[in-house]
């Protein structure tokens, strides 16, 4: 183990690799971004890891998620990306959940004494009831906005979710977190890619059911886009925690 993350020692330090190796992370979402995000904190030494989604593996899936190969096709996606942190960590402690967070499940999921959530989910009610939840209960959040659509990877920054501009998933989580006291406080990734129309007709990913895990209308999506949202994540997390 000491070869396996000699590399981060020299970068962060015995401290800081120290924070890292203790540290306890949930990533909500295990997609395009979800997926990099946390293949980047076990490669990254991070301790224990919580990996929350209900869905398995589509062929769909395979030109932008990480855990999306030929021969996972069907399988849970929490499942597949856990022995993925396995195989390269094999001391991390990695707990698969295979459920949709929800109003029933967020107290007992968020409950565990996690240091940080990433956020991951591409369904705004589920979205907004897990900001809402950590910036209430003092969980810090690192949150992404919506990477479909989007081609130009020089348009992707970190910022305050009440900072962000031409955006329109982050209008709408502004205006409804709002509406339930959420103020600042949340690093998001988010791109200011103007908005691309589906086959020229305006669609939106932001479809929901509050009833359950109901799909959003497909949009497409690059193979560099949503990897790059989630390891800016990753990245904007593990700086927290050894800085």
């Amino acid at each position: 183990m000491t070869q396996r993350f000699s590399r981060l020692r020299l970068l962060y330090g015995a401290e800081g690799l120290a924070r890292l190796t203790t540290a306890s992370v949930a990533v909500v979402g295990i997609g395009g971004v979800g997926g990099y995000a946390a293949e980047a904190l076990a490669r990254s030494g991070v301790g224990r890891l919580t990996l929350i989604d209900f869905d398995v593996v589509a062929p769909s899936n395979i030109n932008r998620q990480i855990h999306a190969l030929e021969g996972t096709i069907g399988r849970p996606k929490v499942q597949v990306m856990a022995e993925r942190c396995r195989a390269i960590n094999p001391e991390i402690a990695v707990e698969p959940i295979g459920e949709f967070f929800n109003a029933e499940n967020a107290e007992i999921l968020l409950g565990r004494g996690f240091d940080a959530v990433l956020d991951c989910i591409d369904t705004i009610t589920a979205k907004l009831l897990l900001i809402e939840t950590c910036w209430k209960r003092g969980i810090s959040i690192f949150s992404s906005m919506g990477a479909a659509n989007k081609v130009d990877a020089t348009a992707i920054a970190v910022t305050d979710l009440f900072d962000t501009r031409n955006c329109r998933m982050a209008r709408i989580m502004r205006k409804e977190l709002r509406k339930r006291g959420v103020g600042p406080g949340v690093t998001v990734v988010y791109s200011s890619e103007g908005f691309r129309p589906k086959g020229g007709k305006e669609t939106s990913a932001e479809v929901l059911d509050a009833r359950g895990p109901r799909r959003p209308l497909a949009l497409g999506s690059s193979s560099y886009i949503p990897p790059i949202f989630g390891l800016t994540l990753a990245g904007e997390l593990i700086r927290s925690l050894t800085e």
